[in-house]
């Protein structure tokens, strides 16, 4: 692969946050929030406003949109894996080996950190500054928890205070100190910085001067009906053991949500005052609102450097978050819009579209071609993803991209959940199949997008779920990862 630009290609600011949901940006709907910072790259870039994850937890997402394939073409296909197989190669690698200067900064998650430090791969950083989550786990290694003590305190101290670390000791704040640092470089070539932000994952525990801007009783409160209870006691007969909370724990009139286990393991911390679903929500957009202030420091510092016009900001994050949506909290085996579908805006005004909003469908996937194209590289013949730069650049209609999205969850093994489930989403209508069981999901998302309404078991409507799931049977069969290249007739 050689680049096609006579000059340098841009650099690459990917800045990708853990289970935010697309609905919490002020500038794409959300008058709750404030995210300033992040409004401005809507306004000058373009927002994919149906961007849709390929797995609802962090591993095998991540390792999807990393490589451009789905997580069970690359066999990674749940959380806690031992390692990564290392095939196909991170999009970090490619451009590392093309010229550029790639760093990361935060969580990578594409292995287990269970008990240690997460083992490298061939993944192409040279700069790399780690943190799985802010915890003090890890004995060596864990580089937030080193610069929590060359501030004079220590990390595991510190997360047990109810009132939230301190924002100017906090993993995110951290993150934007790495990646002003990284970018104050000199670096000689062009450079690619992956900004991991762990926010806004539980322990939902924001610092208490951001959990004060944020009142709970002003909270819209999630999506939820008196239905949604006999939906999700027939959907947990599908699950052994399902990392969503169950709705037999929820106050219908007063949710009070209770303290859950995480998909992983760590222990939420009960924050101060009544756990109700706006409490959450409330606790959330703080979270949020210390990303976008930092996103807003680490923007200030491209403009300082001049680097800004020639720099590609990518905001997006890797699933999304009940939110108490449906009775659930957290994350794991459904297929929820407001779990599967994440933010996706890119942003390099004069290079890329600006104020552009744009509602094809899209699947995070596309993020690894298009990096490579824009930094002057083809992608891969076997790469699954399909690049967005045509719409970036105003050569491509920007409201059609795919016919369907599609989301796997595969984690069945090892003590994990014990489903296999598969989304498939077009322009209208999103099925959800969980294989080996008789309950499904089937939406009219034209008519009801909020997702009340289960078609699956309507006598009239079962043509319709035929159709969608032959069309999902032919998605899945075609994401196979179908082995070595063919070189001979035998």
């Amino acid at each position: 692969m050689a680049f096609k630009y006579q000059q340098a290609p841009p650099n690459i600011l990917w800045i990708c946050t853990d289970q935010q949901r697309y609905d919490t940006i002020g500038a794409l709907g959300n008058p709750h929030v404030s995210t300033p910072n992040i409004d401005q790259l809507v306004q000058q870039g373009v927002a994919f406003t149906h961007t849709y994850c390929q797995s609802p937890i962090c591993t095998p997402s991540r390792t999807s949109f990393l490589t451009g394939m789905y997580p069970s073409t690359v066999h990674v296909n749940g959380n806690g894996n031992a390692f990564f197989p290392n095939r196909p190669p991170l999009v970090t690698r490619l451009l590392s080996e093309a010229g550029y200067r790639c760093g990361l900064i935060g969580k990578l998650h594409l292995a287990s950190a269970y008990g240690r430090i997460e083992p490298r791969v061939n993944d192409g950083y040279s700069y790399w500054q780690y943190s799985h989550a802010p915890r003090d786990d890890w004995k060596t290694g864990h580089d937030y928890a080193d610069w929590v003590r060359s501030k004079g305190y220590t990390l595991g101290e510190l997360t047990e205070n109810v009132e939230g670390i301190p924002a100017e000791l906090h993993q995110t704040t951290w993150c934007a100190e790495k990646t002003i640092e990284f970018m104050k470089q000199e670096h000689g070539n062009p450079w690619l910085a992956s900004v991991n932000i762990y926010d806004p994952h539980p322990p939902f525990n924001p610092p208490q001067i951001y959990r004060e801007m944020f009142n709970p009783a002003e909270m819209p409160g999630p999506l939820f009906q008196e239905t949604d209870l006999r939906q999700q006691k027939d959907l947990a007969t599908v699950d052994f053991q399902s990392t969503c909370q169950s709705p037999e724990k929820l106050d219908i009139q007063n949710p009070i949500l209770p303290q859950p286990p995480l998909l992983g393991f760590q222990t939420e911390r009960v924050s101060p005052g009544k756990r109700d679903a706006k409490t959450l929500q409330a606790a959330y957009y703080a979270m949020i609102k210390l990303i976008d202030d930092q996103v807003g420091r680490i923007m200030a510092v491209l403009e300082e450097t001049g680097q800004r016009q020639n720099t590609v900001i990518i905001f997006t994050s890797d699933h999304g978050e009940m939110l108490g949506d449906h009775g659930l909290i957290q994350k794991g085996c459904r297929f929820y819009e407001g779990l599967v579908r994440v933010p996706l805006i890119f942003s390099c005004p004069g290079y890329l579209e600006q104020g552009l909003k744009s509602e094809a469908l899209v699947e995070l996937l596309d993020k690894t071609p298009t990096l490579l194209e824009i930094a002057g590289l083809a992608p891969p013949e076997q790469m699954q993803g399909r690049s967005l730069l045509p719409i970036l650049k105003g050569k491509a209609d920007p409201n059609h991209h795919r016919q369907f999205v599609r989301s796997e969850y595969y984690d069945a093994l090892d003590g994990a959940d014990g489903t296999f489930a598969t989304m498939y989403r077009n322009q209208r209508h999103k099925l959800v199949v969980y294989h080996g069981h008789q309950h499904g999901e089937l939406y009219d998302l034209q008519e009801d997008p909020h997702e009340f309404e289960n078609l699956w078991n309507q006598p009239n409507k079962q043509s319709l779920k035929l159709d969608l799931m032959k069309h999902s049977y032919d998605a899945s069969m075609l994401a196979l990862d179908r082995g070595p290249q063919r070189i001979g007739p035998m």
